[in-house]
């Protein structure tokens, strides 16, 4: 189409710079209709390339596979987007709708006898055809896809598949809600004396949101996490902090928002699906296109951290507890005494830090270190309007001018959006039939500070943009053919490693210096994870295992929540420590694409660690070569090789473990 009227908006690239959906175009009420036609469209699609009377090849059934949908993908791309950092009512009434409409198109592709055909016929000649190892790649890929699709069983075993996964998407989606809802109707009111000692940041959003909801001259805390780790770590009434600290860890757990019935049928019907493909457990069917490659391996790199984990924790809090001087030193206590001696041995002070690492400041920083470590450049794009209006697009070029793509940053809570923070893709980048540049976006819940005036962040918060940074650029330098192993779309253990490789350079000393933080001061940031490492990562390790066991023992499904609490006492956790993620709001596991691998944190980190060595070993963390060879080998390929090549390529061998050990300050 030429005549920008007669587009589409969820369906046809706009006329926008970078063909940037018109967000200003869109509403809820479209997206129903948009996902009728491209179902229909791309189901189109597949019966062509079924119909067709060519014998089977790569390039008439695998390329026209990453052709096939392509109307489909945008509205997708688009609706997820606006689903998860704006889901007004509108959007949570159709959700479940277009949930149902994508598994079925889904299952109808996996479960068609012609097209699976045609795919084993490629798959089964793959040695006597000149393919490169991207085409061999996604040969490969595409027919285990399939068959972990359910293409190979019988009738009736496809039936019950198809049933399974229906109801798996229905139940996840009604988690997801649920734990939104149950964010959105939690607040804690609070009077002028109940703020002592958060930081004036945090006082002055709280005064904001309590005048949104009517109540000016007082404060309003929320579930979000922002809100939750700075009255944990700041407020010295020790009852409030409690009460965050519960409020915020039942989430979902009983009442009308109840997740418990849900994780446990979820669980059971992931269970039997992975049965009838032929796998041991969940876990054995979620790794087999991992790093990992089976539960045992990943179990055994959660447990050999844990034990120097458990004995770090352990005396970190004999020491908390001298510094407390309580006889019931409890759970919400830890971050708030963890400031304490931090601020006492470091001179580490969180208020201060949240003065200097303001949005701006951080956000510029990133900016600056892919300017300096890839050379990329990012110019701010006002006219190009987001799903929200604390929605930003960045336009994204080489140092030559030669654009890569385009950026948005969607950076304050709200009560329509999802917690935690995100990267995601509106386009991704491919040449099957020509370039095409990536489309993506990065959503935070930062605190949003009153008055224009600029947001401050904490050392974790700077850390989570700098992470989520990663994963954009990630998503902006991958340079592949086919659309299917464009940037992030990568083993799950192995997607993480580029964004938490980013975090090392918002703590860096060079970094933080070029935005004129007291030398004092980034002395201190550098000193922030010398204490403290013991509770983090345990905190960590016991949702991964607890994630992992439940996917790997089907006796789980009777009493998920009993069968955890057993797990956990065995291994001997600490009463004082509460495990990242309760189960009733795992959304990571339950309402997202880390079932069974939510390990695959750990796993990167192995990989990151290693990596950012490599840095130090030649004493510039702006190598240019190094970096110029990190882009090429690591972030451009995407999923185009085995993922152990990509980084073996970069580091010139496997990965070394105690790399891990030494950044998280647990070896010797």
């Amino acid at each position: 189409m030429t005549d920008s009227s007669a587009r589409d908006p969820l369906l046809d690239q706009s006329a926008l710079a970078f063909g940037a959906p018109d967000f200003t175009a869109i509403t809820p009420e479209m997206f129903v209709p948009a996902f009728e036609q491209g179902v229909a469209e791309a189901a189109a699609d597949i019966a062509r390339i079924v119909a067709d009377q060519a014998a089977p090849s790569f390039a008439n059934t695998l390329e026209a596979l990453e052709r096939a949908g392509a109307r489909l993908s945008r509205v997708r791309r688009i609706f997820w987007t606006i689903s998860s950092a704006q889901s007004d009512a509108a959007i949570r009434a159709i959700e479940p709708v277009v949930t149902q409409m994508l598994t079925r198109h889904g299952i109808a592709v996996a479960h068609n006898p012609h097209l699976f055909a045609r795919v084993a016929q490629v798959w089964a000649k793959r040695d006597e055809t000149a393919l490169d190892e991207a085409q061999l790649r996604l040969l490969d890929q595409s027919y285990r896809g399939l068959v972990d699709g359910g293409a190979a069983l019988e009738a009736v075993d496809k039936a019950r598949y198809a049933a399974i996964s229906e109801e798996l998407a229905a139940l996840t989606t009604q988690f997801g809600q649920n734990v939104l809802a149950a964010a959105a109707e939690w607040e804690m009111v609070l009077d002028r004396p109940d703020l002592d000692g958060l930081p004036v940041t945090m006082q002055a959003a709280a005064a904001r949101r309590a005048e949104l909801r009517g109540l000016a001259g007082r404060y309003v805390l929320t579930l979000d996490r922002g809100d939750v780790e700075g009255m944990l770590s700041f407020s010295t009434r020790r009852d409030l902090r409690e009460r965050m600290w519960r409020a915020f860890t039942t989430r979902c757990d009983g009442g009308a928002q109840d997740n418990g019935p849900l994780v446990e049928r979820i669980l059971a019907l992931r269970h039997e699906r992975a049965a009838l493909l032929g796998y041991a457990s969940y876990a054995d069917y979620a790794l087999t296109d991992s790093m990992a490659k089976t539960p045992e391996a990943a179990m055994a790199l959660l447990l050999r951290v844990w034990e120097p984990a458990l004995l770090q924790a352990q005396a970190e809090q004999a020491e908390l507890e001298r510094t407390a001087g309580i006889p019931d030193f409890a759970p919400w206590d830890w971050r708030f005494y963890a400031e304490t001696v931090r601020m006492a041995r470091y001179a580490l002070d969180g208020t201060e830090v949240r003065h200097h690492l303001t949005l701006a400041r951080v956000r510029a920083a990133a900016f600056s270190t892919a300017e300096r470590l890839y050379g990329l450049r990012f110019e701010h794009r006002p006219a190009l309007a987001g799903w929200h209006p604390d929605v930003q697009a960045w336009a994204v070029s080489e140092a030559n001018g030669t654009p890569l793509g385009l950026l948005y940053t969607d950076d304050f809570a709200r009560a329509e959006k999802h917690g935690g923070a995100w990267m995601g893709s509106l386009r991704v980048q491919e040449k099957l039939d020509g370039p095409v540049q990536p489309i993506a976006y990065l959503v935070a819940n930062f605190a949003k500070a009153p008055g224009g005036t600029d947001t401050g962040l904490s050392i974790d918060e700077a850390r989570t943009l700098f992470h989520e940074f990663g994963h954009a650029l990630h998503a902006l330098l991958s340079d592949v053919v086919y659309p299917s192993h464009a940037g992030t779309a990568v083993a799950r253990d192995f997607v993480e490693f580029p964004s938490k490789f980013m975090e090392h350079w918002i703590v860096a000393p060079e970094t933080l210096a070029a935005f004129d933080v007291p030398e004092a001061l980034i002395t201190a940031i550098g000193h922030a994870d010398d204490f403290g490492q013991g509770f983090a990562t345990i905190e960590f390790l016991a949702s991964a295992i607890v994630d992992l066991a439940l996917h790997h023992d089907p006796s789980a499904i009777s009493n998920a929540k009993a069968f955890a609490a057993h797990i956990l006492a065995t291994l001997g956790m600490p009463a004082t420590i509460a495990p990242r993620h309760g189960l009733t709001h795992f959304t990571h596991v339950f309402d997202g694409g880390y079932a069974g691998s939510y390990y695959s944190y750990l796993w990167a980190e192995v990989l990151d660690a290693d990596a950012f060595a490599a840095f130090g070993e030649v004493g510039d963390l702006f190598d240019p070569a190094l970096a110029q060879r990190f882009r090429r080998d690591v972030l451009a390929p995407g999923n185009s090789r085995d993922p152990m090549d990509s980084f073996k390529a970069f580091r010139g061998r496997g990965p070394h473990e105690v790399a891990l050990l030494r950044a998280r300050k647990l070896a010797s």
